[in-house]
Order: C-alpha cells, then structure tokens, then sequence
C-alpha cells in the first residue's frame, strides 16, 4: 500500500480527516481565544485577572495529557478518542454560555482536560492506524493542522467578536467537534488495549503537582515582581520533583533513546514559541513597527514549517535523527538571526527570512521527532511517552516566557531583554542539534 492510499484510501479517509479536525479544532480555540479574551475579561472580569483564563487551560492540559497517556496504555485510546472531545465540548459550551468570570474559567478547565487527553489519544491512534512508512506523511499533515489556525485563527476571531460576540468564539466550534467525532468513529471500534500494560504508581498525583507548578510558572511569567519570583520558585520546587515520575528516566540528560526525543521536544518547542512570543514585541517596541507589519515574519515561519512538514512527509526513507539536526539548527540559525534584529541598531526586515527559516526547520524537527516517539515506543507505552513529549513542550514554553517576562522587567529595555533572551534560546537549539544523533536508538 502507498503512503497515499494509506492516508486517503476508502478505508482511511475518514479517519485522517476526523485526525486533523480533532487538531485543528483545539489549534484554532487556542489561537482565537488570546484574540477575543480582550473582549471577554472586560466583559466579565477585571484586567488584572487576565492571565487566569490561560492559566486554567494551562494546568488543566497537563492534567488531561498525563490521565490521557495512562488511560490509552492501559485501555487503549477507543474510550479516550469519544471521551475527550465529549469533555473538550462541553468546555466550550460552557464557556461559551458564561456569564460570569468563575463559568467561564470553569468552561477553560474543561477544555484543557478534553484538549491533553485528546492529543495523547490521537498519537496512540496514528501508532495503532498507520503503517511506520506512512507516518512522518501523518505528522505532516498534524503540523499543518496547527499552522493553518496560527494563520487564521487571530483574523476570524477577531472578526467574530467584533461583528457577533467573543461567545461565537466557542460556541462556533461546537458543531465541528461533533463531525470530527463522527470522522473517526470508524477506526476507533476497530482500536484494542495493548497486550501488556507497564506499572506505573504516582502519577495522578504527580499530574496534580506538575499543573500546579506549570500553572505557577505561567502565571509568573506575567508577573514579574517580588510575589512573581516567589511563586515561580515554589513552582519549580513542586515541579521537578513531578517530572521525573512523568517523564522517562535519562531525559533531562538526554540519554539514547525515548528519554533524548523527549528532552529534544522540550528543547526545539522552548526555543521556537518562546521566540515566537517575543518576536513581536522586538518589531513593536524596537523599531515601531504596526501589529499587523509584526505578524509578517509569524506568517512566514508558519508557512515555512507547513511546507517543511509536508516534504519530509514524502521522504519516509531519509533518516530522521538527521532531518531532526538540521531542523535544530534551522531553528537556532533563524533564532541567531534575529540576533542582527533585536538590537536598536538592528535590521527590522532580516525577521522575515530569518524566521522562515526557522520555521523551515520547525517543520523539519517537530514532524521528526513524532515519527521517532512511536518508532522507540512499544504499543503498550506509546500513550506515557507521548504525554511526557507534550509535557516537555509544555512545560519549556512555560518556564522561558517566564524568563523572557522576567528579563523585561529586570533588564534597560526590550531590546536589551529580548537581546539577552535569544542567545539563551540559540544555545537551547544548538543542543537539541548535538543530541539529535541519540534519538534514534542504540
């Protein structure tokens, strides 16, 4: 069978089509809603709470990602693949009809919860589904389901609030939900539990404390005073401990293996988003650039990561420990780039090939290390190694938006910050390119 026919043949069609929207659908809430939450808090709260909505999300996702692996491990993913857009749905109703802050923050928890068990579940249905041929064409196409929501999600979002309301924001996303579900109802009665199941104790608890610490650290982050810096240490304190129940062990050395495809996850996220948020910023307050000419280098490396992202997925024979390297250094060469930009003295309109190429190997990278996660996993592991990968990108992007935060409030100005950011997110990706050699196994 071709990876064609194993993608889009009458016997997958619908399955790959229901994958994507299940993606996109949650790619496209997270990216509207940083749009409309404006809108929502003066609506419903004070601007001082403003972080709450996200942080919910946040916690809840690391929750949902840690309880979607087990379940999938143990019981295999059909119940999850039902179960988890059911609780994401209902998130989104029940933010959608709020009326107060505390509904909607509890509409946010929902959709956090729905949204990391689905992503854990969906990875446990491309390892079930599809041939190992077929399955960087499969990721492939997962990244361009959240590239094309970075493009436009923001504009419709914003066009909803402003001609209907933020509520339209989540209740417009409803019916969809239903129709991804109905897409992959097929595949998902064929799905079975793994044969054997790996003990695994704490991890509930250990769930609990790693969204609490993330939680803190993201709330930090837009806290950068005395109380942001004590919580962020109680954060780390409550955090470490949590991870390595919830990782596999050797990841934060990186050792061969499943524990270096981890630990590149968190290293190529980290240094990709965290680049990402404070891009923006660089062009606005550097150099006076409108919003809208600062979204121009997002659009190129988003463009460039979906068109990364589907060449590699033609290539099933080139190995992906290499195309993983060279995707590391794309992404730290467009962060070094940026180095000529951040500065007052710097070249504004260097974002734009930089970042495209960055997003090049952002598409290179990310779409390799999915297919090398199921390739070194057993069938009945698949679930906790990909919710530990989502915890790393999780939790990296958490822990350097912090200290971007953190930096702007210490430092002279954003230039010198964002300066001083960047050299720490290069050095991030120069290592993820000098451990890629070690996922690919003994």
């Amino acid at each position: 069978m071709s990876v064609r026919e194993d993608l889009f043949g009458r016997s997958r069609r619908s399955v790959t089509v229901g994958i994507l929207l299940l993606i996109s659908l949650v790619a496209f809430e997270q990216m509207g809603v940083g749009t409309a939450m404006p809108a929502v808090v003066a609506d419903l709260a004070r601007v001082e709470d403003y972080a709450w909505p996200f942080v919910a999300f946040i916690a809840t996702t690391v929750v949902g990602t840690v309880l979607g692996g087990r379940w999938c491990d143990t019981r295999g993913p059909r119940l999850a693949l039902l179960v988890a857009p059911a609780v994401f749905g209902a998130g989104l109703l029940v933010a959608g009809i709020a009326d107060t802050f505390a509904q909607l923050l509890a509409g946010r928890l929902l959709q956090g919860l729905g949204a990391g068990a689905q992503g854990v579940a969906v990875y446990v249905l491309i390892a079930q589904v599809y041939a190992e041929r077929s399955r960087p064409a499969v990721f492939g196409l997962v990244s361009s389901a959240w590239v094309v929501p970075s493009l436009v999600g923001p504009p419709v979002a914003g066009l909803v609030t402003e001609q209907l309301s933020w509520h339209w924001v989540f209740l417009g996303l409803l019916p969809l939900v239903a129709v991804a579900v109905l897409l992959v109802l097929p595949a998902v009665r064929g799905l079975t539990a793994p044969a054997e199941s790996v003990p695994r104790r704490g991890l509930v608890p250990a769930a609990v404390a790693a969204a609490l610490g993330v939680a803190g650290l993201s709330w930090a982050g837009q806290h950068t005073d005395l109380l942001g810096a004590v919580v962020a240490a109680v954060a780390l304190a409550v955090l470490v401990p949590a991870l390595r129940r919830l990782v596999p062990p050797g990841t934060f050395a990186a050792r061969r293996g499943i524990a270096a495809v981890v630990a590149g996850r968190g290293l190529i996220a980290g240094s990709f988003f965290t680049t990402t948020a404070f891009l923006p910023l660089m062009l606005t307050a550097t150099h006076g650039w409108s919003l809208s000419a600062a979204g121009l280098p997002l659009i190129a490396g988003s463009l460039g990561w979906s068109g990364a992202a589907a060449w590699q997925g033609r290539r099933p024979e080139l190995a992906r420990p290499r195309l993983l390297r060279i995707g590391m250094l794309g992404v730290a060469g467009g962060a070094a780039g940026l180095l000529l930009v951040a500065p007052t003295w710097g070249v504004a309109w260097l974002a734009l090939p930089f970042w495209l190429a960055a997003g090049i190997g952002m598409g290179l990278g990310f779409s390799s290390l999915s297919a090398l996660l199921l390739a070194e996993s057993a069938p009945e592991q698949v679930g906790y190694h990909s919710s530990a990968a989502q915890l790393a990108d999780q939790l990296a992007q958490a822990t350097f938006v912090g200290l971007g935060g953190a930096l702007l409030a210490l430092l002279t100005t954003p230039a010198v910050a964002v300066t001083v950011l960047l050299v720490v997110l290069v050095g991030m990706a120069a290592c993820g390119a000098w451990i890629a050699p070690r996922t690919g196994g003994p």
